[in-house]
């Protein structure tokens, strides 16, 4: 029974731990809130004021989305990917996290998911009533699945749909695919649809991020949206862009949006059309340099015999293995780290791991983004002296996490 299943969910553990959080600061605590995920900086000044601009819009949009949004998305990722997407191609949802249940919801087969991999991922399986297979993944492999690994589930049922999941760059690893081709070439062969969670593709370190629909477009349905590149998590702005041979999930999506959000809040919709059309690539630049160098500093302080950690390829999050703790579980060894050192972390668990790997989360975004980028200069070197100014909380705390794994 869908209630059944309902009542044994616990809240999502990324909200959890920010509620935590925020509780401890209140009690008086410092926390060091390397738990919860989110951009450290300001939405763009224009789109903001494109918002302010656009507050009477009081009407219904269609559901879809936004016409001239829709349009502007697809103009924008057409040039991305080098692929030619369509208005028709987009629709717009209340963040990529409602679509992606709504996904769940109307999948008729199977759902692979390689760990670690979000935490709303599996949940959301479970509420859609679809088989999951998880893919246990190693670091040398940047934590992605090989073809092998997916083929050897679908060779045991070639007749059922599958819906691979891929997060690139990674939440919670901060790792980037790099077998994409290989992947593709198993969707291709077999009845594998990819749901291409992106997310986190704009604040890539490196140029030219590669994305599976660069190689298998017509078999990738492309999730991102607002909330990491353009700092407005808030706004509960996402998107999915479906390929036409892929039409009947996208009508089907419509038709179920219809009888659940509706539609997207209109001035919201209005101000992201300034998003897309207008030139951010300075603000997204510095954005990634920042935390670029803001990931470096803590992997550089943190990677020893004590902690195991691959560096950071894009987004705001590591992935430390903490090999010499000794807990029941990585959820008892971050609770004993935030109660000893007040650094909040996320347990491996919460992502799909065995519980008894001392795998953690840590996001490091607790900083002062517009602060930072108001004081960095473009196209300077980002030090550790700057760092140590700018971001002092995240210093700070992976100085106590490092005292606390040479304690173990």
């Amino acid at each position: 029974m869908l209630k059944d299943i309902v009542k044994n969910l616990e809240p999502s553990s990324t909200l959890k731990i920010n509620e935590i959080s925020r509780q401890l600061e209140e009690k008086g605590e410092k926390i060091y809130k390397f738990g919860f995920g989110q951009s450290p900086f300001q939405v763009p000044l224009d789109v903001v004021n494109e918002l302010k601009n656009n507050a009477h819009q009081n009407k219904y949009l269609p559901m879809q989305g936004l016409f001239e949004l829709r349009r502007s998305v697809a103009k924008y990722t057409s040039i991305k990917k080098n692929h030619n997407y369509t208005p028709n191609n987009v629709i717009i949802g209340p963040g990529s996290k409602e679509l992606m249940f709504l996904l769940h919801i109307i999948f008729d087969g199977e759902i692979i998911l390689p760990t670690p991999s979000w935490v709303s991922y599996a949940p959301q399986a479970a509420l859609g009533r679809n088989k999951t297979h998880l893919i246990k993944t190693k670091r040398e492999n940047n934590w992605f699945p090989t073809g092998f690994e997916i083929e050897e589930i679908i060779l045991k049922d070639k007749k059922k749909n599958y819906l691979l999941f891929l997060n690139s760059p990674n939440n919670p690893s901060g790792q980037i695919c790099e077998n994409l081709e290989e992947l593709s070439e198993v969707a291709k062969r077999y009845n594998l649809i990819i749901l291409s969670d992106e997310i986190y593709s704009e604040l890539s370190f490196k140029d030219n991020f590669k994305s599976i629909s660069n190689f298998c477009p017509e078999k990738t349905i492309i999730s991102t949206g607002l909330s990491k590149w353009c700092g407005a998590g808030g706004w509960r702005l996402g998107y999915f862009i479906i390929p036409e041979n892929l039409k009947i999930i996208k009508d089907t999506l419509n038709v179920l949006a219809s009888e659940t959000f509706s539609a997207v809040s209109a001035p919201i919709q209005f101000a992201a059309i300034q998003a897309y059309e207008k030139d951010h690539s300075n603000y997204i630049k510095s954005s990634r340099e920042i935390l670029k160098a803001v990931g470096n500093y803590v992997y550089n302080n943190l990677n020893s015999n004590n902690v195991l950690i691959n560096k950071p390829q894009g987004g705001f999050y590591l992935m430390p293995e903490f090999n010499k703790a000794k807990f029941k579980s990585s959820s008892d060894m971050c609770r004993n780290i935030l109660e000893t050192t007040g650094v909040a972390l996320l347990p491996g668990s919460d992502f799909g791991f065995d519980e008894k790997k001392m795998l953690a989360r840590l996001s490091f975004t607790d900083f002062d983004g517009k602060n930072f980028m108001n004081n960095h200069k473009k196209d300077s070197l980002i030090n550790n002296e700057l760092i140590k100014n700018l971001a002092p909380k995240v210093v700070e705390g992976v100085e106590k996490l490092k005292k606390w794994s040479e304690s173990l």
